[in-house]
């Protein structure tokens, strides 16, 4: 614990910005008893910083004669002070972040991904390497985002002010989350399509006896080996690529065509949807979490009470949950299960580290990490009962194997669940209940990943905060613009680039140095007094453990394999050109280089020697006085031994 900084009435300009001038009006976020009386004067006699939260003891001269000497916790300043009479935000009740974090955490991969992850690797066996990870590196980082937005009250870039030098890994991310915003709603764009074209007697994918259809199409109920004939393609494929996407229109990502309208006025309600439900901060975001983070469990029961009662769906269930060990000597199972771990918490976007700095300081964010980490693994545990349910049933009445009809990725939602939906009874009823469920789990999603931009944008440029809604209108319209190239005639090739470059090797190189950053430069030890001061218990050995050497450890390793294993993009059997790589690689490299050009930036602009600058870029910003001191803990051995 640091010691306590001794000072007796001093003078505004020796404490620089830690503590407020004595007639200053106290900030609304420490209310006393001054407020309602007008300014008193107040002499300070103790003023104790500890990582950067200030306690005050101070002595109110009043008639009484009496000194109030109250400890003020201000929360945690880190070298500036707050404006008088503004406050930050917060959640108006706890569960609207718990349903806000669940609700970003759990989206589309959560259904189109890990049944199939674990079906292709030895069903239930692959639960060991998941868990393993989950418990070593998800839930660690998932803690770790928490309690450093929730600590600092800032977004992504300003939580940085506990080691400057690291602040670019801020901008990393609220990249990455911009980039994917690009994409990302042009998935929901598509759900609002499919549930559109549901509110009609019969699904337009049943039957090939539509304009888009090409000489290829085999009747869904004409054939029952189509998905065994790779010269065949079903209604519900040709209605994706072809009445959706309209793919037969461009010849490559360098004959995109012109945006197409309905897809766009999809987009646009997207995009109107998205503004409305982030313009006034968490006050309204929190409110529609509601719906979106809840209904998606609603209708994945709905659908499994209907998925079972199907012929073959027990089969399909055995399969997805058959227990093969053997699977788990193979390299490729534990490194499917690693990746899983890595982007389905949703850890290295920046929006959980935005969404906590909206808690209230004494929040339990130690519980809040383990129930929202749980409930998001166990969401895709439970999903996998679905979506196998029905996979057994398209086994079964196409008389093929399994393993012809599981797939994952958009393949999954639009066309072979699609394609099930449609034998069913009362099939358009299940279409809209289907397709609202993936609106409901990809709105919450998008609405984290634009959060994670606008505050991290507005907590570093302060002048922001009085145009929240402008600056929101902005950041959804640029969206909106860019996002219209993926929905162009060639649209898919530019949403399968940017899949694949945008959140893939960056987002692993983001979250090891954030680990690096707060573990070993700020320290995990001061970590952890910030954690004891906010929930009044102190993180045991095993997660500081896990901070300081298995997550960093396990992220190292896997931005190794992530190179390693790198391949080309492809849609189906069309291949990228080199100069589409090269724009998809210059676009990972793009939120990557963030990180040492603003570490270039800060040593060129601390004043003083080499050293004095780097003392100044790896000091929190409220302990700059003590390196002007001499006193760098950094320099020390014991700052990096020290557990």
């Amino acid at each position: 614990m640091e010691q306590p900084v001794l000072k007796a009435r001093s003078p505004v300009g020796q404490m620089g910005s830690v503590v407020a001038p004595a007639s200053a009006k106290q900030p609304s976020s420490a209310p006393s008893p001054s407020n309602t009386m007008g300014p008193k004067e107040v002499e300070l006699i103790l003023v104790k910083e500890h990582n950067g939260v200030q306690f005050t003891t101070s002595t109110l001269v009043s008639p009484a004669g009496h000194p109030h000497g109250h400890g003020h916790a201000l929360g945690p300043s880190h070298g500036h002070t707050p404006v008088p009479g503004e406050e930050r935000e917060t959640w108006g009740k706890k569960i609207d972040f718990l349903l806000s974090v669940i609700g970003f955490a759990v989206d589309l991969a959560n259904v189109w991904r890990f049944p199939y992850l674990c079906y292709k690797n030895g069903g239930g066996a692959f639960l060991v390497p998941y868990l393993f990870f989950m418990v070593i590196a998800g839930m660690p980082l998932f803690y770790m985002e928490l309690a450093l937005g929730q600590y600092n009250r800032e977004g992504a870039a300003g939580v940085w002010k506990i080691c400057p030098i690291f602040k670019g890994v801020g901008f990393t991310v609220i990249l990455i989350s911009l980039y994917v915003g690009f994409y990302y709603n042009v998935i929901i764009a598509w759900a609002l399509f499919y549930l559109f074209s549901s509110f009609t007697g019969e699904l337009p994918w049943v039957h090939c006896n539509n304009t888009w259809n090409s000489p290829n199409c085999s009747d869904l109920w004409a054939f029952n080996n189509s998905l065994n004939d790779t010269h065949k393609s079903t209604p519900a494929a040709e209605y994706f690529e072809r009445g959706v996407l309209h793919l037969q229109d461009s010849e490559g990502i360098a004959d995109l065509g012109l945006p197409r309208w309905q897809l766009t006025s999809c987009l646009a309600v997207v995009i109107v949807v998205l503004y409305f439900s982030l313009w006034k901060g968490v006050k309204t975001s929190g409110k529609v979490v509601w719906i979106t983070a809840t209904m998606p469990y609603v209708v994945l029961t709905v659908l499994l009470l209907r998925g079972v009662t199907l012929p073959g769906a027990m089969d399909g269930i055995k399969a997805y949950l058959s227990v093969d060990f053997l699977r788990l000597c193979e390299p490729q199972v534990w490194i499917d299960a690693a990746t899983q771990i890595c982007f389905s918490l949703g850890v290295g976007f920046g929006v959980l580290i935005a969404f906590s700095s909206y808690n209230k300081f004494s929040n339990n964010c130690y519980r809040d990490a383990i129930i929202t980490s749980s409930i998001n693994s166990l969401t895709s545990f439970f999903s996998g009962f679905v979506i196998f349910s029905f996979l057994g049933y398209m086994s079964h009445k196409h008389s093929v194997p399994l393993d012809k009809v599981a797939t994952d990725g958009p393949g999954l939602v639009f066309i072979i669940y699609p394609e099930a939906i449609a034998t069913l009874p009362g099939s358009s009823v299940w279409a809209v209940i289907f397709f609202i469920m993936l609106l409901t789990l990809g709105i919450d999603s998008a609405m984290g990943g634009m959060e994670s931009v606008i505050t991290g944008l507005m907590d570093e440029f302060k002048f922001l905060h009085k145009h929240r809604e402008l600056f929101t209108l902005f950041i959804v319209v640029s969206t909106f613009l860019i996002s219209l190239f993926c929905v162009t005639n060639g649209g898919i090739y530019v949403f399968t680039l940017l899949d694949h470059f945008a959140a893939g090797t960056s987002i692993l190189f983001g979250v090891l140095i954030e680990a690096i950053g707060i573990a070993w430069f700020y320290g995990v030890d001061r970590f952890s007094d910030d954690i004891e001061e906010m929930i009044g218990q102190r993180p045991g050995l095993y997660w500081r453990l896990c901070w300081k050497f298995v997550s960093p450890c396990f992220l190292l390793f896997m931005v190794v394999v992530s190179f390693a294993t790198f391949n080309p993009p492809n849609y189906g059997t069309y291949t990228f050109p080199i100069w589409a790589n090269m724009i998809g690689w210059c676009l990972a490299i793009s939120s990557m280089t963030m990180v040492p050009l603003y570490a270039i930036y800060k040593m060129c602009t601390l004043p003083g020697k080499f050293c004095d600058r780097l003392a100044y870029a790896i000091t929190p910003e409220h302990e700059h006085h003590l390196v002007d001191n001499g006193e760098v803990r950094r320099f020390t051995l014991q700052h990096w031994m020290v557990i």
